[in-house]
């Protein structure tokens, strides 16, 4: 189950599933919080297995009806159980977008293609790490 967790940003499991989902560097942890505190724009939403909370989704809505995750991040002793795809659809079911788009690396690159992402490589954008641009039209009809 999905709830909106941006009012618990200083509680550290929340803290741990945003760090966990970028490059683990204090000031841009830091800044993502701040992003998620002022930007009403930007939601953030916790998965809960019962009581636990053992993912997280942020994202937003832009121009087009297309949904950009922005941080999305398990559990290291939750995955590999389906919590990514659950949250993935549960935020199709929520905000029923046209589009999603994510970047993201080669780590989570798999998982992306894995549920129907089309994955496009964005070349090394930082120094050593290759990005990709992954992207899933929820109706391919309706673009034709």
């Amino acid at each position: 189950m999905l709830k909106d967790i941006k009012g618990e940003l200083d509680q550290p499991e929340v803290t741990e599933l945003l760090e966990a989902s970028m490059f683990p560097d204090p000031d841009i942890v830091r800044m993502a919080l701040d992003a998620y505190r002022n930007d009403p724009a930007l939601e953030l939403l916790g998965y809960y297995e019962g009581e636990e909370l053992v993912g997280a989704i942020g994202f937003r809505m832009k121009t087009g009806n297309v949904l950009e995750i922005r941080h999305m991040a398990v559990s290291p002793e939750k995955r590999g159980h389906g919590h990514g795809r659950l949250m993935v659809l549960e935020t199709l079911a929520r905000k029923n977008p046209a589009e999603l788009v994510a970047e993201t690396d080669e780590e989570a690159v798999e998982f992306y293609r894995n549920i129907g992402f089309v994955v496009e490589s964005l070349g090394e954008l930082y120094p050593g790490v290759e990005r990709f641009r992954c992207r899933y039209i929820v109706n391919p009809e309706a673009e034709d």
